[in-house]
């Protein structure tokens, strides 16, 4: 299980396969780590490793995983961006594709506004954002499910800083759409990127269908994609040609 060191922050990370790099990270909200696939909705990291040099990690601070730093109240989804492009910088790899389930959604769309120029194309799968109907579903499951054990385990941080960072991430900038980003960054960004929508109190689907009408080269999967197996299958495998159309020459 290797481990990636930048200053005060530790990343634990996997990869498997050969070919174009691709970023995978699967869902999970404050909790997604690499062991975390078993419960996705299918093993990006594994089907993909047959076509690509796919690599996932834990994200930082997650329950059950090994990466580990302070908590960022200032910048919340710019450090999770500056993680996952740290790693890359220490694997040596200059541009990749990446896949985010859940929270990677938002993940997706802050690394293709920080890093525009490396982000070959997205997948944004499942991807979080506000519910009209459920507007504070993330920021509950932060307070309720990712708190109390991290807190726990790390007792010098305090009640106050989980406060202002869950607020900092859910409820301060776009808390309406996809929080991690604006919608007039959505409207200029140029990455290609294909949207697997879905409909849950966390995974808006009004969030996601607006990404697809706003941003310039967004494609959507069919939906729903998820519950019928042969329909699964099918959308798995659009995914991998939607990549393999989209490696660099």
């Amino acid at each position: 299980m290797p481990l990636f060191t930048k200053g005060d922050v530790t990343i634990h990370y996997e990869e498997v396969g050969t070919g174009f790099p691709f970023l995978v990270t699967p869902g999970g909200g404050l909790n997604s780590t690499a062991n975390g696939w078993h419960g996705q909705v299918f093993n990006a990291f594994a089907e993909y490793s047959k076509d690509f040099r796919c690599i996932t990690m834990d994200q930082r601070n997650a329950n059950g995983g090994e990466s580990t730093g302070p908590v960022p109240v200032d910048d919340p989804w710019g450090a999770f961006a500056d993680d996952q492009l740290g790693l890359m910088d220490h694997l040596g790899i200059d541009k990749f594709f990446f896949m985010g389930l859940c929270i990677g959604g938002p993940f997706a769309l802050k690394l293709m506004e920080r890093a525009p120029g490396r982000i070959v194309a997205g997948i944004l799968c499942q991807p979080v954002g506000s519910n009209p109907a459920f507007p504070d579903s993330m920021y509950d499951s932060g307070q309720n499910i990712w708190a109390p054990e991290l807190m726990a385990q790390r007792p010098e941080i305090a009640k106050e800083t989980i406060d202002a960072y869950l607020h900092n991430l859910y409820r301060r900038d776009s808390a309406d759409f996809v929080y991690s980003v604006s919608r007039d960054f959505v409207r200029s960004c140029q990455t290609p990127m294909l949207v697997m929508p879905d409909n849950t109190p966390s995974h808006s689907y009004e969030a996601a269908i607006e990404v697809i009408e706003l941003a310039p080269n967004a494609e959507s999967t069919v939906y729903p994609w998820k519950e019928d197996p042969a329909v699964l299958a099918e959308t798995i495998s659009v995914v991998r040609e939607y990549l393999k159309a989209h490696v660099p020459a």
